[in-house]
């Protein structure tokens, strides 16, 4: 195997670059990943037999960036994102030269006492992207060098890959996640839609958004095991579904583009008040929104879902007499608008946690809860069940029709939500029961609470390294001072509140300012980036 490794090492050479393992793994240009991705599955091979030869997932995507992009990363066995302490070693083998591939690698399994004689497992799978197919190349030239048994899914969201992980790792046991196939994916969720909305009615058509990404093909297998007709049927209308161009992937439609925009793709033909939503180019995430003939275009975004979620689910709890003995939580990150926060701790009365900005972080936070209600304010997120939930609504006795009901429900949605990691088409099929129960229209939704007035700029810096952050990155220890300066400008507008964190991705700085009206938030965020760029150009 060893001179497998350096063989096969030497027809993926390392460009001159320097390579980072971040909050969605690798990604940039995708004529730069070959060596890169060849690295990903070395380090797929030494995580599975480290784990005792449980599946390890890789997906190839790169979500809602444009169609010349794409990334790679990795799955752990209950599809989650890979461990913390991991994406170091994957760093390093990344960073290796060419000649020392080899020896890294055998280093790393010293190092961490693997067994190379423990089989490793692997499933991998990739999105539309025409780069697509040669990257799946240089992982399996890696594979096959680490002597690793691997399986390709060929074109799946990212969600179905994470799933799939999942899947794999419990098959033949009590905590069996389902089927082991993308026909068990749609089962298991038609079903479990089928469930919840029992007895409920679905008014109006919801049109998806797709981004022209993998999400409409899937979407549209998806259809075929929802339930149809007057009662619990659900009427999808896709749109940017278009795989054969790639190169319309993501542009000027899709989940960032609405929530950055904040308005409609240009190619939607939505009537007034019909609800709307957008997936991005892997379907990890969701965003809804409509248009008010008052008020215009109207974005409905992961902070609404969170709350959506978290005030339907504590309800159901109240009714099914568990809510004394489950901990319901919601997790956020400081991109979260305050009015969303306060709702959540005031309205619906449950615990608000704030983490850094990546889904790693909201997810090992949920899971701290009973049911742990996750989502950035760009739609990616979901629900974890503790397995003290899955047990209590098992074997809870009913005491009358109405508790019943709400264990049903309850059990159904443990099955809706893909609780391993945000999947865009899962998440709209919970929004589409919640909105049935509750009898609501978008609208009715918007109003639950008023957004505060917010703006997100970005300050190019010479250096974000110098820029360090605390309180879950809301506050900043370096440089000295600067935070002080900050806190002043703040007390100086109503309901204002700004943070300044360094970038994950690029030598800039994202300063984050909400304030009681438009031009107030406007106005404070320029301040405090003006602040930050200064500050960036003296210590520079």
């Amino acid at each position: 195997m060893a001179d497998a490794i350096l063989a096969a090492a030497a027809k993926h050479p390392k460009p001159d670059l320097t390579f980072q393992y971040g909050t969605a793994g690798f990604r940039m240009k995708a004529n730069l990943l070959d060596s890169v991705v060849f690295r990903v599955g070395l380090v797929a091979a030494l995580r599975s037999r480290k784990l005792g030869g449980l599946t390890i997932g890789v997906m190839i995507t790169a979500s809602h960036n444009p169609p010349e992009d794409n990334g790679v990363k990795l799955v752990d066995p209950m599809g989650e994102m890979l461990e913390n302490s991991w994406e170091a070693y994957a760093t390093t083998l990344a960073n290796a030269p060419d000649a020392e591939v080899e020896n890294v690698y055998h280093k790393l399994e010293k190092d961490l006492k693997i067994n190379p004689e423990t089989p490793a497992r692997v499933i991998y799978a990739r999105d539309t992207r025409t780069s697509g197919p040669k990257l799946v190349a240089a992982l399996v030239d890696a594979l096959k060098a680490a002597g690793a048994e691997y399986t390709d899914y060929r074109l799946l969201t990212t969600p179905q890959l994470h799933y799939l992980t999942r899947c794999t790792n419990t098959e033949g046991t009590p905590q069996s996640y389902g089927d082991v196939s993308e026909k068990g994916y749609y089962e298991k969720l038609g079903t479990a839609f089928a469930r919840a909305i029992k007895g409920k009615k679905i008014v109006g058509p919801v049109t998806v958004d797709c981004a022209n990404g993998v999400g409409g093909p899937k979407l549209a297998e998806l259809v075929k095991y929802l339930p149809k007709g007057s009662e619990g049927g659900i009427d999808i209308k896709i749109v940017n579904d278009d795989v054969l161009r790639p190169e319309t992937l993501n542009h000027e439609c899709g989940a960032d583009f609405v929530k950055t925009k904040q308005r409609a793709p240009p190619s939607s033909k939505a009537a007034p008040n019909d609800r709307c939503c957008s997936l991005d180019g892997d379907a990890d995430r969701l965003i809804y929104y409509f248009n008010d003939p008052e008020h215009g275009f109207r974005l409905l975004d992961g902070d609404r879902i969170a709350t959506l979620a978290a005030s339907f689910i504590g309800d159901l709890a109240r009714e099914a007499g568990l809510a004394e003995e489950l901990k319901i939580g919601v997790v956020q990150t400081a991109y979260a608008n305050g009015a969303s926060t306060k709702y959540v701790e005031k309205t619906l009365g449950l615990p608000v946690v704030c983490t850094p900005t990546g889904v790693k972080w909201l997810h090992h936070a949920a899971t701290k809860f009973d049911v742990g209600v996750y989502f950035e304010a760009n739609g990616h997120g979901t629900v974890v069940f503790s397995q003290q939930a899955l047990k209590a609504f098992k074997i809870k006795e009913p005491e009358s029709p109405a508790q019943a009901s709400a264990l049903e429900t309850l059990r159904a949605l443990t099955d809706l939500i893909n609780q391993t990691v945000g999947d865009a088409l899962s998440d709209m099929l919970l929004v589409e029961t919640i909105l049935a129960h509750k009898a609501w229209t978008p609208r009715e939704w918007d109003l639950t609470y008023t957004d505060l007035p917010n703006r997100l700029v970005r300050v190019e810096v010479a250096d974000r390294n110098m820029f360090k952050t605390t309180d879950a990155e809301r506050k900043l220890v370096e440089p000295s001072g600067l935070q002080e300066q900050i806190d002043a400008l703040v007390k100086k507008f109503k309901d204002g509140r700004s943070f300044a964190r360094a970038s994950g991705t690029e030598d800039a700085l994202r300063v984050y300012a909400e304030a009681a009206t438009r031009s107030e938030a406007d106005d404070l965020a320029s301040k405090v980036a003006a602040l930050c760029k200064l500050e960036g150009s003296i210590k520079s």
